[in-house]
């Protein structure tokens, strides 16, 4: 079996925009706790990566709200940002998100934009696939879409009526965009909804990559190999990888 394309997550994968996600996400919901008057308090590893890290917006939005006993309306896409609406917090989220891009810019990851080179330079097909609703933007700021064959993001999702991570969906997309088999491709994700997304979409090779050291959470849930950056691995070793499945 040959590899013939990758499949890249954006934030923590390709971006250093994971940290802004978090910074967003938690002034928004300390917002929304102090209105209510609840304690205030909304942290990386009991709030963030169980709830709402690799999901689609809204669904994150609701997915940790219940988990502090609130269930609020779905709402309209539509919503003015900040409406207590499922959609209008998820808005909220949306542009203090874009506020911090703007003021700070965005960094990239130096071994992932190395490893993009090596499938450019021997022809392997690129894609990305992501729940944010700001992948477009986000790589058109790094200048890095045009280097992507397909880009399904939360947009596209939104408009195919795509099921988010943990469902394999926007992989599965991605790789029938580039007109291939996932059984040839390899899915790079940093999130436990990705890496169980990948499995279930039965890619040839599922890249877990940890920010944080701890690399028993994504092996656990569906990683094949997981590193802390993707510089330790190398384009050859993929490749084998394929080789020998």
């Amino acid at each position: 079996m040959d590899l013939k394309g990758v499949i890249f997550d954006l934030d923590g994968v390709i971006t250093k925009t994971a940290d802004v996600h978090f910074t967003a996400w938690q002034r928004i919901f300390i917002e929304f706790l102090q209105s209510k008057n609840a304690p205030a308090s909304f942290t990386y590893e009991d709030d963030y990566v169980p709830y709402v890290d690799g999901k689609p917006r809204y669904k994150g939005v609701e997915s940790f709200l219940e988990s502090r006993g609130y269930k609020l309306p779905y709402g309209e896409i539509t919503d003015e940002a900040g409406k207590e609406t499922i959609c209008g917090i998820g808005n909220r989220k949306n542009d203090v998100f874009r506020e911090v891009i703007q003021q700070e810019g965005v960094n990239f990851y130096e071994g992932t934009i190395n490893f993009i080179n090596d499938l450019k330079a021997q022809n392997i097909q690129m894609g990305v696939a992501s729940s944010s609703k700001n992948c477009q933007f986000i790589l058109e700021t790094v200048g890095l879409a045009k280097e992507f064959e397909t880009i399904v993001d939360g947009v596209v999702s939104h408009e195919m009526g795509l099921k988010g991570k943990p469902e394999p969906d926007i992989f599965t997309t991605a790789a029938k965009n580039m007109g291939l088999e996932p059984a040839n491709c390899v899915v790079v994700e940093d999130a436990i909804s990705g890496v169980q997304a990948g499995r279930k979409g039965n890619f040839g090779l599922v890249l877990g990559v940890t920010r944080t050291g701890d690399k028993t959470a994504l092996k656990n849930n569906g990683a094949d190999i997981v590193v802390e950056d993707i510089s330790e691995i190398s384009l050859k070793e993929v490749q084998e990888w394929f080789k020998n499945k």
